[in-house]
């Protein structure tokens, strides 16, 4: 996949200069993120929200997201372009190192991008990095995807996108969002929980690494954890022989409709 967004580079200091629009549309985003989030984030995520501190303003600068984000985990983030090798994605995650592009979507896209961007990846990814088990989680998912084949590295992809990216977890107080692609869409997160037309499915690893999924639609199939520990725990695993024995049981059917477009084959590139 191609992007019309070009990152942007930090100084020697590793501050960004955004312009006025470009502020403003992170406080656009921020502003009606934080009011649909309510009741609706998980509450491991809205903590994370207040360690960080995040700017309602500006966009945060990585610095300080870094000086917040060391002290509560080890972790900080690295400064990236949208699309990035799976090498270099697992890499960054083994080191304790989150990918973030650092452009921001434009007025005309506020409310969807395929793009990661910088309104995804701090306010939807950095917050629950702030929490031990799952920042764990993640850097074990990259040390793993280190030793992973490329075939191997697509399934453990569909184990990102349905935890990190649009996993949801069972409260005492109710079903409540943990996913980053979730908690960054203005559309998805009341959808998420509310739609009748999406499967919510128990978390189950076979089932997860089996099932497929769209980039550019609202998810047909949400898997629910129970804690953060859940997901930790499938490190304890053999995972690539997991994966392996789902590639031999091969994929689920569907539950989404086909592109209209050619279908986009597989690329070894991390877009989440």
């Amino acid at each position: 996949m191609s992007t019309a967004y070009v990152a942007k580079t930090p100084n020697d200091s590793g501050f960004i200069d955004y312009t006025p629009i470009e502020d403003q549309t992170w406080k656009t985003l921020y502003d009606r993120q934080m009011e649909v989030i309510k009741n609706r984030a998980c509450d491991e995520y809205m903590q994370g929200l207040d360690i960080l501190g995040l700017s309602r303003d500006s966009i945060p600068q990585l610095p300080d997201v870094n000086r917040a984000l060391k002290k509560a985990t080890g972790w900080e983030v690295a400064a990236v372009p949208a699309l990035i090798p799976f090498d270099e994605f697992f890499e960054l995650l083994a080191s304790k190192r989150f990918p973030a592009a650092t452009f921001i979507r434009t007025p005309e896209e506020l409310d969807y991008l395929q793009e990661p961007d910088i309104f995804h990846e701090i306010f939807g990814h950095c917050p629950l990095l702030t929490d031990p088990v799952f920042a764990k989680f993640v850097e074990n998912y990259g040390k793993l995807g280190l030793h992973a084949s490329k075939k191997e590295r697509v399934y453990l992809a569909r184990l990102f996108w349905f935890t990190v990216e649009f996993g949801l977890i069972q409260k005492t107080e109710g079903l409540r969002i943990y996913g980053a692609g979730i908690l960054s869409s203005i559309g998805e997160t009341p959808y998420s929980l509310e739609n009748a037309k999406p499967e919510r499915k128990p978390f189950d690893l076979m089932t997860a690494l089996r099932t497929p999924y769209r980039i550019d639609i609202y998810q047909s199939v949400y898997f629910v954890i129970n804690s953060f520990h859940e997901i930790y725990g499938v490190m304890d695993v053999d995972l690539l022989n997991k994966i392996n024995e789902a590639i031999e049981l091969g994929d689920f059917e569907p539950t989404f409709p086909p592109k209209k477009s050619n279908v986009v084959k597989i690329k070894e590139t991390h877009d989440c």
